[in-house]
């Protein structure tokens, strides 16, 4: 079958699932997700978040893993939430941040294998705030990096309200979240949000590279040593469920309503 079809094709050194918005690809021992909805600047649908939890969990299981990578497309890492698709499941009966969305967050902080990120272009809402859970992120001079919550009438997710100031201390991390500016590369670099700024045609390389490099270590070794660091995630997993609970209550607020619909009709005109 040919890529472009959906399809499971099966190479000597790859397996490639495709999906209509995500690639997901075995590179070796690199399990390897893509966002793949450039038109829409890889705006996150629920089966978007569906795909990207299936993959990490298929990644999580295949004993010939030793990473995983995320990825967008040449210029464009990831938008944020798709708004109407969102808005369609957040104002359903069980209101609030999705299913979909809640399995991919809450599965973050679980992972036992590193977690590395590519960012060449916009990294909006979750776009930054699943960089918080990864290991190593690598981003071009084309990477800007927001977190606009607080414009929308809402609160953070992913518990980015907890990992973020830890990351790049209280006063950047409120300037980001609550005062709702955006950091481009350099300084997202001289934050600690990122981990090196490369060349646009050596983002994905640069992740593989890394990739490839925890391969080739020890796995027991690298697995303790990540957990060491990492430390015990139940505040992380704690403060998920906080900020779904306040973000469900926040979202059938005016505010938040008028900014949702104001958000929708710039969009339609644009």
């Amino acid at each position: 079958m040919r890529i472009g079809e959906d399809c499971v094709t099966v190479r000597q050194d790859r397996t490639t699932v495709m999906t209509e918005d995500v690639l997901n690809a075995h590179e070796g021992p690199v399990n390897v997700l893509r966002l793949n909805r450039a038109a829409k600047k890889n705006a996150l649908t629920g089966a978007m978040y569906a795909s990207l939890s299936d993959g990490l969990v298929a990644g999580e299981a295949a004993s010939d893993v030793a990473a995983h990578v995320i990825l967008g497309q040449p210029g464009i890492f990831c938008a944020g939430n798709d708004i109407g698709d969102f808005l369609k499941t957040a104002m359903g009966e069980a209101a609030g941040l999705g299913p979909d969305v809640l399995r991919f967050i809450r599965l973050l902080p679980t992972l036992h294998k590193p977690l590395i990120a590519g960012v060449d272009g916009a990294a909006i809402g979750i776009g930054t705030t699943l960089l918080l859970h990864c290991d190593l992120v690598y981003a071009s001079n084309r990477a800007r990096f927001a977190a606009p919550f607080a414009d929308l009438g809402l609160v953070p997710e992913a518990a980015s309200s907890l990992l973020l100031p830890l990351r790049i201390g209280h006063a950047r991390a409120f300037e980001m979240m609550c005062l709702g500016n955006a950091f481009d590369a350099e300084r997202a670099l001289n934050a600690g949000l990122i981990n090196a700024i490369v060349a646009e045609d050596q983002v994905e390389i640069t992740c593989f590279d890394a990739a490839q490099r925890l391969a080739a270590k020890p796995a027991a070794a690298l697995k303790a040593a990540r957990s060491l660091l990492r430390g015990d995630t139940s505040c992380v997993q704690g403060r998920i469920e906080e900020e779904a609970i306040l973000f469900k209550r926040l979202l059938d607020t005016p505010e938040a309503k008028a900014a949702f619909e104001a958000f929708l009709s710039k969009s339609r005109k644009a």
